[in-house]
């Protein structure tokens, strides 16, 4: 049973105010830190900011915090909910208190930062490891593998990450050749090092500058000369053909309707010199890009309400088709998807949706669709490594959690080589995903 709840307000990977919570049992005290996006879906859950002028910038937290002190936690200890076996319950009651669609009036950083330090409660309290407990929390089958997850490490940083030219937010490496995570881990380091070199001689030290996530934002422009830097370096580092990439333009930050309805997607917004496409001409462009690199995953090519885009392209795209802004981890938003036929893929983001339950439920219909998952970290990050553990316990096969750099992003690095190294310490098996990261729900993640 959970005896008390504290909160409190702690900084995030950009130096932005978050919430802490420590949810206290008979097992002990269990924390957790919520993390923050950059560009957001206009459909995700909402965090409350406290909007004072001269804190943190109207950054704040503190009412977000004090609505788990005093409303969230207090409800939570007079229910004597059991996190061990009630976490639905308890993500329902906190819905139920916040009484709105979008966990505006309490916020979803407050219900999310209660949810996930009662999920870490809950695995205490079953005396298993969390990933094993969310494994269950999902209903997936009991005493199947332990999949390792790929990891597509962010190492060129654009869009709203960087502050270079580049419109497109995102390019992956992902080891798929790897034997197992702790290889992953060592090949993608190590590509990310030689990217450094590469960066040095093309543009000079001075341009080998981070964005949020850790990757490099040299002063480009064009995704392809981001994707030559990193066949140049997959290809110096001796991976070619073991290593592959993924995009992720992000591309509702770039996307324009003038006044008589007509679509078109800006790639110079950020340097203000205008380089409009149409969305055939877009499609275009990601066409030809995939025909020319070894590119596996392509995550929210379209504006989040281009529909007509998405169809269309996903009508003959031969790779993973990720929806992020378009789906919000939110189940009416899968369904709204999957009627359009919009896409393949699902990007989960808990903070999207605000609780752990929740989380599970849209991966739960994502097994039932057939489509994948891609479970994601926040561009404003914590040291907090429990996406780690969630996309081992639902057999995502892959996740991302920014470049092989920076503390809260090594975190779930660091977090997956433990766990791996715990699996095989027990004499069971551990597998790495590798090439089918994108194929398990054949390995039994349809949930029961």
């Amino acid at each position: 049973m959970i005896e008390s709840v504290h909160a409190a307000q702690r900084l995030d990977s950009r130096g932005n105010p978050t919430v802490q919570v420590d949810v206290i049992t008979p097992d002990g005290s269990f924390r957790a830190i919520v993390p923050s996006g950059a560009s957001t879906g206009s459909t995700e859950a909402v965090e409350l900011r406290d909007q004072v002028d001269g804190v943190y910038c109207g950054k704040g937290v503190e009412t977000a915090v004090r609505h788990v002190v005093e409303v969230l936690g207090p409800a939570l200890v007079e229910k004597r909910l059991d996190p061990a076996t009630q976490l639905r319950d308890i993500d329902a009651l906190m819905r139920a208190l916040d009484g709105t669609p979008d966990k505006s009036r309490l916020g979803a950083n407050a219900l999310l930062g209660l949810s996930m330090a009662c999920a870490r409660a809950g695995a205490a309290a079953a005396k298993v490891p969390l990933y094993d407990f969310l494994r269950a929390e999902a209903g997936l089958s009991e005493g199947g593998l332990i999949i390792m997850p790929v990891p597509f490490f962010n190492v060129l940083n654009g869009g709203a990450h960087s502050g270079n030219a580049m419109a497109f937010q995102e390019f992956m490496v992902a080891p798929v050749g790897a034997a197992s995570m702790k290889e992953a881990v060592r090949m993608g380091a190590e590509t990310y090092h030689k990217l450094k070199k590469v960066i040095e001689r093309e543009f000079g030290q001075a341009a080998t500058g981070l964005g949020d996530e850790g990757g490099f934002a040299p002063p480009i422009q064009r995704p392809e000369q981001a994707l030559d830097l990193l066949t140049t370096a997959i290809e110096e580092a001796g991976y070619q053909g073991k290593i592959k990439i993924g995009i992720d333009p992000a591309s509702s930050e770039f996307y324009c309707v003038d006044n008589d309805g007509n679509r078109s997607y800006d790639l110079g917004f950020k340097d203000k010199t205008p380089n409009r496409l149409s969305p055939g001409e877009l499609s275009a462009l990601y066409t030809e890009l995939l025909a020319k690199y070894p590119v596996v995953l392509l995550e929210d090519p379209f504006a989040e309400d281009d529909w007509a885009s998405w169809s269309e392209f996903n009508r003959h795209c031969p790779i993973e088709l990720v929806g992020d802004d378009l789906l919000t981890t939110n189940v009416e938003r899968l369904r709204l998807a999957k009627s359009k036929e919009a896409c393949n893929s699902m990007l989960l983001k808990v903070n999207q949706i605000g609780t752990v339950s929740e989380a599970i439920e849209a991966n739960n219909m994502c097994a039932q669709l057939g489509w994948n998952v891609f479970v994601s970290h926040r561009s404003g990050e914590t040291t907090d490594d429990f996406i780690a553990d969630l996309t081992v316990g639902l057999r995502a096969g892959h996740l991302k959690s920014g470049a092989p750099a920076r503390g809260e992003r090594v975190a779930k690095y660091n977090r997956l080589l433990d766990i791996e190294d715990e699996v095989l310490a027990r004499g069971q098996k551990c597998p790495y995903a590798g090439a089918g990261f994108n194929s398990l729900p054949a390995l039994g993640k349809v949930p029961k």
